[in-house]
């Protein structure tokens, strides 16, 4: 139906646009943060990974200390989803991967 209105077509593109725009700026952000407070590693991956999710590198271990001590919870194997990101928390997940780093 949407794909078939060309007005509802260009609405959904317009929207698609918005929300890949808005996930690529999150991960620049996650990135460039995590860079600006010395956070150990490389972080070229962020940017350079696609999608809604993005695999940060971080250990098991590593993953559990998110959840537990700064209530940022993703999957054991590290993986993030960039979409929960917003301008008002990148900065406090960036303080948290380099806490458990």
């Amino acid at each position: 139906m949407v794909l078939g209105d060309l007005t509802l077509r260009e609405q959904w593109l317009a929207e698609l646009v918005n929300v890949t725009r808005r996930i690529a700026e999150m991960r620049t952000a996650l990135r460039s943060s995590l860079e600006r407070i010395g956070t150990p590693g490389t972080w070229d991956h962020v940017t350079k990974q696609i999608g809604m999710f993005s695999f940060t590198g971080l250990t098991p271990a590593q993953s559990k200390a998110m959840a537990s001590k700064h209530h940022v919870y993703m999957t054991a194997n590290g993986r993030i989803s960039v979409a929960g990101l917003t301008n008002a928390n990148v900065d406090y997940v960036a303080r948290a991967i380099k806490d458990v780093v």
